[in-house]
């Protein structure tokens, strides 16, 4: 079949019988916290689980993700949420949860989230989870383990290298400047890190990955007593791996996407490994609840991106860790999201057009329920026929309706991809928290193409 035929909307109809089956399948979801109780029966022991989004702007997603975070660590005993976010970021949020650092307000603990896309992380929605987690953290007897807030990503290579500094300056002032003198090799670009990448992946200029490394090595040679400062280098540990592979990921950036991406997504699986084995000798076994887009999370095995040579988190963490990593997906056929035009503008609320023909989320919004979760475990006979490999779609921060088909779709096998997969057939935009993001802006009329 020609490609353009297959995926021309609403031009390949669903067999009656798979619909059917999807529909048998089905949990219906009701809108309150019993929702979750099959998912957390799915779930059982493991110890990651990984809950996806289908855009990086829609309410229902985080407000479900939110409420199962909720259920896993009062009933399961997690004590980590890691997100799609950058450490030094996150970890202002980590203090502000348990009691610490000098913010005694969540909004202003969320400061930190200041650079595109502000919306993913100051948002009602997360301000609510962060608000909880600080409740829970302080209503827990002092001896039990606190949960904390953490980022698993690595753009903030600036940020990094300035705590980095700023941790050894009040312990260690000859650390400090052989740390300041190694970062320096990056002052010649300015703030721009893509700068130092473009320069030295064309040969411009010589790398600064030696210095970073160095940097890192001479972290990890530090011995020290007490949980505070355990903690505190641990924190600044991660930073200088990040400062590390966020100098390799930018160098990348210009060698092809398949590369960098990879190092990113290796970078985050390695810090939820860190984390893990971290809090492991802290508090026992660590349980830990991530955060990311789908496309992250979904084992890329079963995508269009694995064979085109893209691994992603959700991969590694079943490769390294097996029956102990539960990946739950998120997918809408049809609503409004927070999205920008274009890379660096601001967030706006976007009309999301309906999905494709013979997408999954065609599929799911045909089974006639509002919402439901569907457990890979579930599908009986249904499985054979979701399992040919369907499109399904992802918006980022930014939403290009107008070329739909080229910037949002992928061929995938949803059951091997997720353990399980929430939809919500008709979905609202996020709550931002800051004026410049939310405005509502139409897009042009469907009679506009769907592929470009």
């Amino acid at each position: 079949m020609n490609p353009f035929d297959e995926d021309r909307q609403g031009e390949q109809q669903f067999r009656p019988e798979l619909i059917e089956g999807v529909r048998t399948a089905a949990i219906a979801l009701k809108d309150d916290d019993s929702d979750f109780d099959a998912l957390l029966e799915g779930i059982g022991d493991a110890r990651f689980v990984l809950l996806g989004e289908a855009t990086h702007g829609t309410h229902e997603f985080y407000r479900a993700r939110a409420a199962l975070t909720r259920r896993l660590i009062v009933e399961r005993g997690f004590t980590a949420v890691a997100v799609e976010a950058d450490w030094p970021d996150a970890l202002r949020l980590n203090q502000y949860v348990q009691g610490q650092g000098p913010d005694t307000d969540a909004r202003r603990a969320l400061d930190n989230f200041h650079r595109f896309p502000r919306w993913m992380w100051r948002n009602e929605e997360v301000l609510g989870l962060v608000e909880w987690l600080r409740a829970h953290n302080a209503a827990r007897d002092k001896d039990s383990p606190q949960v904390g807030f953490y980022g698993l990503d690595l753009y903030s290579l600036h940020a990094s290298m300035r705590e980095v500094v700023r941790y050894l300056e009040t312990r260690d002032p000859a650390a400090a400047e052989r740390a300041r003198h190694r970062y320096a090799c990056f002052d010649r670009y300015g703030t721009d890190p893509q700068a130092y990448g473009h320069a030295t992946a064309y040969g411009y200029a010589d790398t600064c990955s030696n210095e970073v490394l160095e940097q890192l090595l001479d972290l990890r040679r530090r011995k020290v007593e007490g949980v505070l400062e355990q903690d505190a280098l641990f924190y600044a540990e991660q930073n200088a791996r990040l400062a590390r592979d966020a100098e390799a990921y930018y160098r990348t950036m210009f060698a092809g996407r398949d590369e960098s991406w990879n190092l990113r997504d290796t970078h985050m699986a390695d810090t939820a490994d860190a984390l893990a084995e971290y809090l492991g000798r802290r508090y026992g076994t660590a349980r830990m609840v991530i955060w990311a887009h789908n496309s992250h999370l979904g084992d890329a095995r079963a995508t269009q991106m694995g064979d085109q040579g893209e691994l992603n988190l959700g991969q590694l963490l079943r490769e390294r860790h097996g029956k102990e990593t539960y990946n739950v997906g998120f997918t809408t056929y049809s609503g409004t999201v927070i999205a920008a035009r274009e890379w660096d503008m601001p967030g706006l609320r976007r009309r999301v057009r309906p999905a494709l023909g013979g997408s999954y989320e065609a599929l799911f919004h045909e089974v006639g329920l509002p919402g439901f979760l569907l457990r890979m475990e579930d599908l009986g006979e249904a499985g054979s026929g979701l399992r040919e490999r369907r499109l399904e779609r992802a918006i980022g921060v930014i939403y290009a309706p107008h070329s739909e088909r080229h910037s949002h779709y992928f061929h995938a096998d949803l059951p091997a991809q997720f353990d399980a997969v929430m939809h919500f057939d008709l979905t609202s935009a996020l709550h931002p928290l800051d004026r410049d993001a939310g405005h509502e802006e139409e897009d042009a009329a469907d009679t506009w193409p769907f592929g470009m």
